[in-house]
């Protein structure tokens, strides 16, 4: 696949993606606007981390990475009823491991709550509220598996624009249920649970038409033996744990977070949305997009071509992941405040949220770049490396995790805080998840060193020529824009107390347009042009 056929499916998957991410946005300002930052929130951020963990593990994670290389070399290689076999094969039989994965998860309810929040085992109603909305939205996860099954089969074909657009359900059915729904509940938050059971369902019956077009729409059955199906478990059992890195650390964050000071879920929950739209626009996009494209030139043994897809989803990361870094920095308070901060959403959750977004986005670069460099691995069925990348980056966050909150309960802690028991401490202190968000990007970046150190020992991956002169392009780019954001600070410092939405409104409308016109201007001057997106 040529790279200017690339272009137009991460433009098709971008597009759509955008729109999702946008009505993320606007379901996480509903919820902001309707329940604050408050137990019952973090309540629902824990129950809902929970399936949607496992989702990244059985949908987005380790089952895509795996059976889109293998429907590939099926498509490549074989006939359309291998496809159809292939299909029904691993419908039912991933959908059988999920209906018993799902039953564990309503019979276990409790204990799952139990270990993921055990800060809360002394506020019974807040132990229970977890349970039943766990119970509520553990199902999701077979529907929203099923639908990344057929995702994957329409991205095999260069149909992105569907399974982009599949998420906008999600969001749309939180939203309603956030604005109209909750007020009239005796539990409000209990309708965020029924949403996204619902969402699940419809996002499902949203992609079968397409299914249909392509003649994939099969019944499934039961093909534990089937020899495709069976690599794509070999290859699944590695990547359950490589590819979700990044989730297992949020889990494992959010199992440390529920010892700190209520609203601390609430705050990292929130923070994590502003990290969304870079990363599932681009980054997640381009993983996407160039995942075919490399398990494609891998069949056909085409290393040229394999190297210039892999470099082509390089430059355009870094086109996208470092601006966005630096202005999430910049204008971490203004975007929180002028986004969060009405309803039950207070000046002090502001403050606490932007904390968090600062130092998130310092990892953003190599959060995206590991989306990127993943598929390099995966493409070539190679699913094992990437896990000692993993197994690195975890251990590297948890010790960065206790060493940090450490640190930072020294600095902030009061006297007569410290005198006591420090999980007790711990639980008084505000600030102290920006030691979380900290460890999570420090770890990314050790994510993406190894891997990009091992890619190279492979040999498969050549550098093209031009990327002194991209580096150059975008650091001159990057250096002028931040000069312009932070002269709009300067202009503006108050965001928080005493001004009002619609003057957050303008002000941040001035500094995101006069911050990203004069990135592109100054890329442009340099001798950017939109041909090079097309790659070589």
């Amino acid at each position: 696949m040529k790279s200017p056929s690339m272009l137009r499916g991460l433009l098709s998957f971008s597009s759509m993606t955008m729109i999702s991410r946008v009505l993320g946005l606007m379901r996480d300002i509903s919820m902001s606007h309707v329940f604050g930052a408050t137990v019952a929130t973090d309540a629902f951020v824990v129950a809902f981390r929970i399936p949607n963990f496992m989702r990244r593990l059985f949908a987005e994670g380790s089952f895509s990475t795996a059976f889109v290389p293998v429907f590939t070399e099926v498509k490549e290689t074989g006939s359309h009823d291998d496809l159809k076999r292939l299909m029904a094969t691993v419908a039912g039989t991933l959908g059988g491991v999920l209906l018993v994965v799902t039953a564990l998860g309503l019979i276990f309810a409790p204990q799952l709550a139990t270990a993921f929040i055990p800060g809360a085992l002394d506020q019974p109603h807040k132990f229970d509220l977890t349970t039943e909305l766990v119970r509520w939205m553990f199902p999701f996860l077979l529907f929203v598996s099923l639908t990344a099954l057929a995702g994957g089969a329409l991205n095999s074909f260069h149909r992105f624009a569907m399974p982009a657009l599949a998420p906008v359900i999600l969001n749309v059915c939180m939203i309603v249920a956030a604005l109209w729904i909750a007020p009239h509940l005796h539990v409000p938050i209990l309708a965020m649970g029924w949403a996204v059971l619902l969402a699940g369902v419809l996002q499902l019956l949203f992609l079968l038409p397409a299914l249909r077009q392509l003649d994939l729409l099969v019944l499934p059955r039961w093909g534990w033996r089937h020899p495709q199906v069976r690599k794509i478990m070999r290859l699944m059992v590695p990547t359950l744990f490589g590819s979700s890195v990044a989730q297992i650390n949020l889990l494992l964050d959010t199992i440390v977070v529920s010892l700190l000071v209520t609203g601390s879920q609430t705050w990292l929950w929130q923070s994590t949305r502003f990290l969304e739209l870079p990363l599932g626009v681009f980054g997640v996009a381009l993983g996407t997009v160039i995942l075919p494209s490399l398990s494609r030139h891998h069949v056909g043994t085409d290393r040229a071509g394999f190297s210039k897809a892999l470099d082509w989803g390089l430059r355009i990361t870094l086109l996208i992941a470092v601006p966005a870094a630096i202005a999430l920095a910049l204008l971490a308070e203004p975007l929180v405040a002028t986004l969060f901060q009405n309803g039950q959403y207070t000046a002090f959750d502001t403050r606490m949220t932007a904390a968090a977004v600062l130092a998130l986005s310092c990892g953003l670069p190599a959060y995206a770049l590991v989306k990127v460099v993943l598929p390099a691995f995966y493409a070539r069925q190679d699913t094992r490396t990437p896990v000692k990348a993993g197994v690195a980056s975890l251990v590297i966050n948890m010790i960065f995790n206790g060493l940090l909150i450490a640190l930072f309960f020294e600095l902030w802690a009061p006297a007569s805080v410290k005198q006591g028991s420090w999980l007790d401490g711990i639980a008084q202190v505000p600030g102290l998840h920006v030691g979380l968000a900290l460890a999570s990007a420090l770890a990314s970046y050790v994510n993406f060193m190894l891997l990009w150190r091992w890619l190279k020992r492979a040999g498969v991956y050549q550098r093209q020529p031009g990327w002194a002169r991209h580096w150059l392009r975008l650091g001159s780019s990057c250096l002028a824009m931040a000069a312009v954001l932070l002269l709009g600070r300067w202009l503006w410092p108050e965001w928080v107390h005493g001004v009002s939405v619609a003057t957050r409104l303008w002000r941040l409308a001035v500094l995101v347009v006069a911050g990203a016109g004069t990135y592109v201007a100054v890329l442009f001057a340099g001798g950017f042009r939109l041909r090079d997106l097309r790659g070589a």
